[in-house]
């Protein structure tokens, strides 16, 4: 590993404890609890020495099963870790909401990860990151939020938001597997490597940067439709398990009380276009 010198991620470091101690004093939920503690132990192993400099700046296989631990595992995760009132706090303002329903369509939903998610594989984008710890956690964080984006439809937990039934949400996380490493098959039929700014492959890793690329590619689809074909297999089955028929909506106060928020708005749109000239 002597090209890979160990140090510390202080800044990532910090903001994970931080993290992790707001999350503890605000949530009372025990479960909440343990899905926070998952997700920022999972960002931690992911984004410090050594996965995430061999990320960075070594493999596009570690940088593939990073991004798939980020996307797959700490966004949902984060996502259930948070409590109903807070995701109606945060998206409260107008802008917020309408952002938040749109993103909330299956639609919409694939169509901003698979184009933001393309983006962010290119090798213009992976050769920046490589070069300084900020624009690498800019990277990473793009990622994070792509992984918010991808299971806000899956989940149903944004109040207002239109709610998928269990099948429909079953549906999506099938589909979703499909465009999620929308670059697997580029990088597995590539004759030559695609991203300069990785290298050292043959001196840590035992592998062409060739190789690395193809192993990616193979990692990414394996990686991808394992976990979430098992996902949208428990929320069909399990949803009648809770009292859901698989083809029903569920309705949740929270929705309701956004909904009054909308006419609220509304209705005072509406007066203020009444009154102008």
């Amino acid at each position: 590993m002597r090209l890979l010198p160990f140090h510390w991620h202080v800044v990532e470091l910090a903001v994970i404890v931080v993290a992790a101690v707001a999350q503890r004093i605000s949530v009372s939920d025990r479960r909440q609890r343990r899905y926070a503690l998952g997700a920022l132990g999972a960002l931690a192993v992911v984004t410090m020495w050594p996965i995430g400099d061999l990320a960075a700046t070594v493999s596009l296989t570690v940088t593939t099963v990073q991004r798939l631990v980020i996307m797959l595992l700490v966004a949902p995760l984060l996502l259930l870790a948070t409590p109903t009132s807070v995701f109606s706090r945060v998206t409260r303002p107008a802008p917020v909401d309408a952002v938040m329903r749109r993103l909330a369509h299956p639609g919409a939903a694939l169509v901003a990860v698979t184009v933001l998610g393309t983006c962010t594989l290119t090798p213009a984008v992976l050769d920046w990151g490589a070069h300084g710890q900020l624009n690498r956690d800019v990277v990473t964080l793009s990622v994070l939020v792509l992984g918010v984006i991808l299971w806000i439809p899956a989940l149903a937990l944004m109040p207002g938001t239109k709610r998928l039934s269990p099948i429909a949400r079953a549906g999506y996380v099938f589909a979703s597997s499909l465009v999620v490493t929308s670059l697997s098959f580029v990088w597995i039929f590539s004759r030559h490597p695609l991203y300069p700014a990785l290298h050292h492959q043959q001196a840590l890793l035992h592998m062409t940067p060739l190789f690395d690329q193809e192993l990616a590619g193979f990692v990414a689809k394996l990686a991808c439709y394992a976990p979430m074909w098992t996902v949208a297999f428990f929320i069909f089955s399990h949803a009648e398990d809770h009292g859901v028929e698989v083809e029903e909506t569920p309705l949740h106060w929270a929705d309701v009380e956004r909904e009054l928020l909308r006419l609220d708005r509304q209705r005072a749109r509406d007066l203020r276009h009444q009154r102008s000239p």
